[in-house]
């Protein structure tokens, strides 16, 4: 019986010296990303390649609005074969439109992304070098998770901005 108890008691000790050694931080991540200088670079590049997938399809749109206007100007002396290759022509164009239209937001997302990706891989390295600095064992992002209760003293929101030499915003400064 005794056996049982200090084997027992041995295995509470080791627990509870797991966790003393546990270090958890938080860190506030799209906050960080926002005020990254890249980002607003980021911005403008997605918002050029917008523009950019507008203009191509104002232009697709004008091509179609000046075909329908032709065919409804000709459509009473055009015999049936060539009514028919109209229209089949512009349903055409139109069902081009509208699925251009429907992945010109996916292709603004995908590009955003790939824009993206190298300010979140700094990012990610910026938090690891603090992680490991301050010996912490995990860093939990407050973006996208809603906590009861976290204490501000384990936040290193302000440790990765001076990591990545970016001021710390004076008007919203995390405490």
């Amino acid at each position: 019986m005794k056996i049982k108890y200090v084997l027992l008691l041995g295995i509470c000790c080791n627990f509870f010296s797991f966790v003393a050694q546990t270090k958890v931080g938080t860190v506030d991540s799209k906050y960080i990303l926002a005020y990254m200088p890249e980002s607003k670079i980021v911005g403008e590049k997605t918002q050029a390649y917008g523009a950019k997938l507008d203009s191509s399809f104002n232009t697709r749109l004008t091509d179609y609005k000046t075909r329908l206007a032709d065919y409804q100007k000709r459509e009473k002396e055009m015999g049936a074969l060539e009514k028919k290759a109209f229209v089949k022509e512009l349903t055409t164009l139109e069902d081009d439109i509208k699925k251009y239209q429907n992945n010109g937001q996916k292709l603004i997302q995908l590009k955003q992304n790939e824009l993206l990706r190298p300010l979140y891989s700094k990012l990610s390295d910026a938090i690891q070098a603090v992680a490991k600095e301050n010996k912490y064992t995990q860093i939990l992002t407050l973006s996208g998770n809603e906590f009861a209760y976290i204490d501000n003293k384990f936040d290193i929101t302000n440790l990765v901005f001076n990591k990545l030499g970016i001021p710390i915003p004076a008007t919203e400064e995390k405490k």
